[in-house]
């Protein structure tokens, strides 16, 4: 997956139940594009091919672009129970599958479904205002001067880490592992592991505290010490909060979204193939 700064999440697989899938992709299909020139003029084939219903009346949702792309269409759908394929019309394509305008009903029929489960990020600012968001990859916290940033670390309540002084840190899941944790040589999490990455960003004392595995219950509270001198910014999906004083991440497990996938090209599948990756 590349790196996105929205860039949860515990993902695991479902039986497909490809009868009932199947009637539900004939002519019950909502595309929604990207703004590149590639995706709209793929949009515009495609909706002449099918039809095009509005999202909030498509059975299932085909999203073109690329992973960014996928990543907003996802946190838009996110608790309604509608899947989303996406076709590949941007560059890197890890949450996407293949390009081909032909026998589309006949291939999301067989796609094989993904839930995935959002964190939720809970930040309180230095004015005193709580902000909630969610992210479909990972949370992150990063300095927002040249000061690095000093963070003390609690899980479930328990202080873990007294004191970081680091670049940053990010709560990542299986999904996002390969994205932005991966690029700060957090560990990838393979399906249906069950965890969550918590990941410095170039940590400078303790020297040579390279992050933890969670299990998907934790709770993780990262507070921010000196945050005048050092203020910190957090940020989950497309938001981001500046001047965070405290900040409090969990999955959410009664929240979720499903991705298809192409048997052939199957998350699981990358997921693995990236621990094999040079």
């Amino acid at each position: 997956m590349v790196a996105q700064q929205d860039h949860p999440v515990i993902l695991r697989r479902c039986s497909p139940r490809r009868e009932r899938h199947a009637k539900m992709t004939e002519n019950n299909i909502s595309f929604v594009a990207s703004e590149d020139n590639e995706a709209q003029e793929a949009l515009a084939r495609l909706a002449a091919r099918y039809g095009n219903l509005p999202p909030e009346e498509g059975a299932i949702i085909v999203a073109l672009g690329g992973d960014g792309f996928m990543l907003q269409t996802l946190h838009a759908h996110v608790g309604r129970n509608v899947p989303i394929y996406g076709m590949n019309r941007g560059s890197v394509g890890f949450l996407m599958n293949g390009y081909n305008e032909k026998d589309l009903p006949a291939r999301l029929a067989r796609a094989e479904p993904v839930i995935l489960h959002p964190l939720r990020m809970t930040a309180q600012s230095a004015s005193g205002k709580g902000t909630e968001a969610l992210a479909i990859n990972e949370v992150s916290l990063l300095r927002q001067t040249r000061q690095a940033a000093k963070l003390r670390i609690s899980i479930d309540g328990r202080v873990r880490l007294e004191e970081l002084i680091c670049d940053g840190i990010l709560v990542a899941t299986p999904a996002g592992s390969t994205a932005y944790n991966l690029s700060a040589h957090g560990p990838i999490i393979p399906m249906g592991a069950e965890l969550l990455a918590l990941t410095p960003i170039s940590a400078f004392r303790p020297r040579r505290w390279r992050g933890a595995l969670l299990p998907q219950t934790a709770r993780v509270g990262i507070e921010v010490l000196e945050p005048v001198k050092r203020p910190v910014s957090a940020t989950a999906g497309h938001t981001e909060i500046r001047h965070v004083t405290h900040v409090e991440i969990a999955q959410v497990r009664d929240l979720s979204v499903t991705l298809l996938c192409d048997p052939e090209h199957n998350f699981e599948e990358r997921i693995l193939k990236e621990q094999f990756e040079s």
